[in-house]
């Protein structure tokens, strides 16, 4: 590239064997024990799944497009280093550099949200509030969560998973009439159990979740509070959604949805509990932390920070209320009637009482338009076939899209749920996917 500086010739006797860190690299004479033959099979996929991503509008409310400077984070030697423990506290040698580097990971987070101590080291979301119970709950205690058919996650207390076998989970939900989390409810259910926490927080949830009144049943009940913000971690970094910090015991999120980091976890606490959740996490869960991961999320943390990222991140709202709207005029109904955040559900019965969520799901996929099949509150389908689509518009925000091709993806969404059977037009639509895409280039 015009005015790079070219590399000094490696001394005589050595060998460059590519680039790590942007550096050029030589080993001694002879040959590194890698394999010469490129593995074809799995970076055929990738490319494919490239091409996939560059083509088709990636509607999944869970995912987003991480920039270069993560991905290159992710990918570096940091891979390579063993690490358990905690900064200054490790279990193995060599770990100056890793220090810092999750050091600085978990500073910029908690300058970032105005929180009293950061765990990074959290390998999902899932593991992430696990690891809070397993700190501040006992086996068998009670504690609050959203329905997972209502929009909670499965962490939340659903049966089939660890919360729901190790702890007494007692599911709140949404109002039949307005379709937001039901307030009353909440206090009524905590007044009656006395539970030990009460967790707030959802996977498939278009409205603003308040913290304020939720903290009121909490300090009432005497309950800890837990604040999953897995979904929404970018709008509160971005001013877009109002930050439970302040409120909460805890706030666990991911670093991969609308924070548009790598995939990971993470946990902001208060400071009297920072021991505590750090011995559940290691040892408790998990063993050496994926300190190249952890890289990524500090690069992440710092993306969040600037100015740019906060106009992002109201844009994602705009978009959504776009889409929702635009999806309306569709012909769809909208849970709760809209949204305030980054995804919005539809109930596909107000299409046809014949379209399943599972259908729609892959009669869009056909078409080139990726999102989930999901439940609607009081949904008569199994959670496999469901009567609803969630869709979310981080990732092509990040692309560049603003509301005039949000209101141009409904028109292609209610096209194919009124002929999702029809090839023509599910080719058609393709077509126009990829052509839109076009101008709107990710990789």
């Amino acid at each position: 590239m015009a005015g790079m500086l070219r590399p000094a010739d490696p001394p005589e006797g050595t060998r460059r064997r590519g680039s790590l860190g942007g550096q050029p690299t030589t080993t001694t004479r002879g040959t590194m024990p890698w394999p010469t033959e490129r593995d074809d099979a799995v970076f055929d996929l990738i490319h494919r799944e490239v091409e996939r991503q560059n083509t088709g509008l990636q509607l999944i409310a869970s995912e987003n497009f991480t920039s270069p400077q993560v991905m290159e984070a992710v990918g570096s030697v940091l891979t390579n280093k063993y690490s358990e423990g905690y900064p200054a506290k490790r279990y193995y040698g060599g770990n100056e550099f890793v220090d810092e580097v999750e050091e600085l990971a978990r500073q910029r987070v908690c300058a970032l949200f105005g929180a009293d101590h950061a765990n990074v080291q959290p390998h999902s979301g899932a593991n992430a509030n696990l690891g809070v119970y397993l700190a501040l709950l006992e086996p068998g205690a009670t504690v609050l969560g959203l329905s997972l058919d209502h929009g909670g996650h499965l962490t939340h207390g659903s049966p089939v998973n660890i919360s729901g076998r190790f702890y007494d989970f007692v599911s709140y939900g949404v109002t039949p009439s307005d379709e937001r989390i039901d307030l009353d409810q909440l206090r009524d259910l905590a007044l009656e159990h006395r539970p030990a926490m009460i967790v707030a927080g959802a996977t498939a949830y278009p409205r603003a979740i308040d913290p304020a009144p939720i903290r009121e049943i909490c300090d009432e009940v005497g309950a800890l509070f837990l604040f999953d913000a897995a979904h929404i971690a970018g709008l509160i970094a971005g001013g877009a959604h109002p930050n439970p910090v302040p409120y909460a015991d805890v706030v666990t999120f991911t670093t991969h949805k609308t924070l548009r980091g790598p995939r990971g976890g993470c946990i902001l606490s208060r400071a009297e509990h920072a021991a505590a959740i750090d011995k559940a996490v290691f040892p408790g869960l998990q063993g050496g932390p994926l300190e190249h991961v952890v890289a990524g999320k500090a690069v992440a943390f710092r993306e969040a920070s600037t100015p740019e990222f906060r106009t992002y991140a109201h844009q994602i709202v705009a978009n959504a209320g776009a889409l929702a709207e635009a999806l309306s005029e569709e012909g769809c109904r909208l849970v709760s009637g809209g949204t305030d955040n980054h995804l919005l559900l539809v109930d596909l019965r107000s299409v046809s009482d014949e379209l399943t969520g599972k259908d729609a799901q892959l009669a869009l996929d056909a078409a080139g338009i990726t999102l989930n099949k999901n439940t609607v509150p009081d949904d008569p389908r199994s959670p496999s076939v469901t009567s609803g689509l969630r869709i979310g518009t981080p990732s092509v925000t990040t692309q560049g899209m603003a509301e005039p091709e949000l209101a141009q993806v409904a028109s292609l969404i209610g096209r194919v749920l009124r002929a999702p059977t029809d090839t023509a037009v599910l080719d058609e639509v393709r077509g126009e996917v990829r052509t839109l895409c076009e101008k709107f280039p990710v990789y």
